[in-house]
């Protein structure tokens, strides 16, 4: 998976720098500079979501296991960050959110069980908003050859969530350890098999509460419809403007097909490909429409490298802790 996600980012930076230079790095420069320091709305508009992404999370512990929502909040951020920034295929921050927790005291079965539905949760609603895109796509009669092969396409990814869904309730972390340890016969491994076990447990029991999943899920739908917003006001900031259907539909499925490009770092290119030719559906002409993905993208530099500052000071802090507690022991 690292060797693919590193030649994912190789291949995705490669579009990126194409595109750009093809509408002209000085032409993009003129058109975002354009709309000066109102242009930093854009990542405001979208912060929100972090907070709402934050509750979804925590909704996923079972009572009282689960972090308070200022902890939820700060490893969501670090975590994001890292999937955002990092060549680790979506789900190095996953483990970086779960661990953050660990350090913090919240229980490691709790935290990684919660982490693996909150994943899950995260892909059953960018299937239920490409629905919506492609619904929107098809309404609007923009393209019904492309709303057909999107439609063909989310079925694919369902149908691959659908697998992870099942090889969960059949125990993965539990799989996981039992193949390792077959093919190491390692002790340690050995005796990580009933902590696994206890994690799938965790796992299914959240599952069970139907309830709270779907809360979860609603939050994290909210979060998804409410970045519509970052859409629509850095095509009104940039002197495009487009309604409020068409930036949903923009963004809507330019998201979720850098979900299922998932081994494509930051989804570098598929994004600025996306917007050119679902921007075109709605008038856009691609320097407008390569502008606005640039603009969106102003957030990775003022939220989530901060972000990601923030893990590795985390981790500096507990490296160092653990440190002088085995000196002080040592010492004893």
């Amino acid at each position: 998976m690292r060797v693919a996600s590193y030649i994912g980012l190789v291949v995705g930076l490669t579009i990126f720098v194409g595109l750009v230079i093809w509408q002209g790095i000085g032409d993009l420069l003129d058109l975002l500079l354009s709309s000066g320091w109102a242009l930093l709305l854009v990542p405001v508009a979208w912060f929100p979501t972090v907070l709402m992404n934050a509750r979804c999370w925590q909704l996923l512990f079972s009572p009282p296991h689960g972090p308070n929502f200022g902890q939820a909040f700060y490893a969501q951020w670090m975590g994001r960050a890292v999937n955002t920034l990092l060549p680790v295929a979506s789900i190095g921050g996953e483990i970086v959110k779960a661990r953050v927790l660990v350090l913090w005291g919240i229980d490691g079965k709790h935290s990684s069980a919660s982490a693996v539905v909150d994943k899950t949760v995260q892909a059953l609603t960018t299937i239920v908003w490409g629905v919506i895109g492609i619904s929107l796509l098809a309404a609007m009669s923009l393209d019904d050859e492309l709303a057909l092969y999107s439609a063909l396409g989310l079925a694919i990814l369902a149908a691959g969530i659908a697998g992870f869904l099942v090889v969960q309730k059949a125990g993965v972390f539990g799989l996981l350890v039992k193949s390792a340890k077959m093919v190491t016969s390692s002790e340690r491994i050995e005796s990580l098999v009933g902590t696994a076990d206890e994690v799938d447990g965790a796992v299914r029991a959240l599952y069970r509460d139907r309830g709270r999943v779907l809360r979860a899920g609603t939050w994290r739908l909210s979060a998804l419809i409410l970045q519509t917003g970052e859409v629509w006001l850095a095509a009104y900031l940039l002197g495009f403007p487009i309604g409020i259907l068409e930036a949903i539909m923009l963004k809507s499925l330019s998201s979720t097909l850098s979900d299922a490009a998932f081994v494509i770092p930051n989804s570098y290119g598929v994004q600025e490909g996306a917007f050119i030719v679902l921007g075109a559906l709605v008038g856009l002409g691609p320097e407008p429409a390569l502008a606005i993905s640039l603009a969106i993208r102003i957030r990775e530099v003022l939220i989530d490298v901060p972000g990601l500052i923030m893990w590795q000071h985390t981790e500096g802090r507990a490296l160092i802790k653990s440190r002088n507690k085995r000196l002080d022991d040592e010492s004893a």
